[in-house]
C-alpha cells in the first residue's frame, strides 16, 4: 500500500532575522514599503510540499511515492531522496527549467515572509496519476502548479482513489467555483486557520457545510492544536509539546504526513490527529524541513508522554 504525494519539490533558502518584522514595518507606510532585513543566519535546504510530506511519511515507516515536476538543477535533491530510500519514479525533469525555489525569512515571532519561484512546478500537468499501479490506495493534492492540481484531483476522483485536498499557499490561484469542485472531488480537506477563513470567503460555505461534503475537514491552529470536523462533530486535537522551538517551516507538511499515516493504518480521528500533531512538534524542534529523524519506538514513547495513551 502506497500514498501518491502530488505537489511541489523545491530548494528552500531559509534566512533568520534576529528581530521582529513588526518593529520595522510601519502600517501607515505600507504603500511605500522599502525595508531590508539583515539575516546573518542562512541555510539551503531540500523542501517543497511533496518532498516534505513524503520525507515525514517515510519516517513513519510508509513508502510514499512523490509525483512532481522539477528542473535541470535537481540532481543534488535526487541524491538526497535516494539516501533516504525515497522513490523518484514519478518525478519528471524539465531540462529548460529550474526546480522550484523558496526564499523564506523568519523573525523572532515565527512570522515568515516568503518569495517563491515556481520554475518547473508550473508545468505539473505533464504528470498524470498512474492507472496501472494497484498499490496506490491513497493520495494527496498539495500546493503545485494550478493546472496540475486541477488535473490530479480530477484523476484521483475518476480512479476512485481517496485523497486529501491541501491547497495551502496555492489557494489564491483558485476561484470559489474551482475550490468547490476540489471539495466535491476530495475525500478529506485540510487547511490552516488562515486558509480556512479564505476558503469560507471564496466558497460561501461555513466550515460545517464544507465538512458535510467530505469525510473530514481538518483545520490546524498552530500552538492551539487542531480541529477535525467529521460526521457532524468537531474533535479538538491538543498540540503536542516540542522540546524546543527552532523553525516552524514545514510543520504543516509534517502534520499532513501524520494524517496520511493515520488514514493508511485506519486509526480513528482522535489518534490520527494526535499523531499528526506530534509530527509537527518534532519538526519544529529542528531547522529545515527534512533534517529531523526518529525511530518508531521513540515516536510511540513521545506520543504516550504527550497524550497519555498509545496507538
Amino acid at each position: 500500500m502506497s500514498a501518491l504525494i502530488c505537489g511541489s519539490m523545491a530548494y528552500d533558502t531559509i534566512m533568520v532575522f534576529h528581530d521582529k518584522f513588526k518593529h520595522h514595518i510601519l502600517p501607515e507606510k505600507v504603500h511605500i514599503l522599502n525595508v531590508s532585513f539583515l539575516v546573518p543566519v542562512l541555510r539551503r535546504e531540500y523542501g517543497g510540499c511533496a518532498g516534505n510530506i513524503a520525507y515525514n511519511l517515510n519516517l513513519l515507516g510508509e513508502e510514499p511515492l512523490i509525483m512532481a515536476v522539477v528542473g535541470h538543477d535537481f540532481e543534488p535533491y535526487s541524491q538526497w531522496l535516494s539516501q533516504n530510500s525515497l522513490s523518484s519514479e514519478f518525478i519528471h525533469i524539465l531540462d529548460n527549467q529550474y526546480t522550484g525555489q523558496a526564499y523564506i525569512t523568519t523573525d523572532q515571532d515565527g512570522n515568515q515572509i516568503t518569495a517563491f519561484h515556481p520554475g518547473a512546478m508550473s508545468f505539473s500537468e505533464v504528470n498524470a496519476i498512474p492507472t496501472d499501479r494497484g498499490d496506490i490506495t491513497i493520495g494527496i493534492v498539495s500546493p503545485d502548479g494550478k493546472d496540475g492540481m486541477i488535473q490530479h484531483a480530477g484523476q484521483f476522483a475518476e480512479l476512485g482513489i481517496p485523497f486529501i485536498f491541501d491547497p495551502g499557499q496555492g489557494m489564491p490561484m483558485f476561484s470559489g467555483a474551482e475550490l468547490l469542485t476540489f471539495i466535491d472531488q476530495a475525500t478529506w480537506v485540510t487547511l490552516n486557520d488562515y486558509e480556512s477563513e479564505l476558503m469560507q470567503e471564496r466558497t460561501g460555505l461555513s466550515l460545517e457545510q464544507i465538512a458535510e461534503r467530505v469525510g473530514a475537514l481538518i483545520i490546524t491552529l498552530g500552538a492551539q492544536g487542531s480541529k477535525i470536523y467529521t460526521q457532524g462533530r468537531c474533535i479538538s486535537i491538543p498540540a503536542a509539546l516540542p522540546k524546543t522551538v527552532n523553525d516552524p517551516t514545514g510543520c504543516g507538511d509534517a502534520y499532513r504526513a501524520g494524517l496520511l499515516y493515520g488514514l493508511m493504518n485506519e486509526f480513528d480521528w482522535e489518534t490520527t490527529g494526535r499523531i499528526a500533531s506530534l509530527m509537527g512538534a518534532i519538526k519544529i524542534e529542528h531547522h529545515g524541513t527534512q533534517n529531523h529523524s526518529f525511530d518508531i519506538p521513540t515516536f510511540r514513547q513521545r506520543y504516550h508522554e504527550n497524550f497519555g495513551s498509545s496507538f
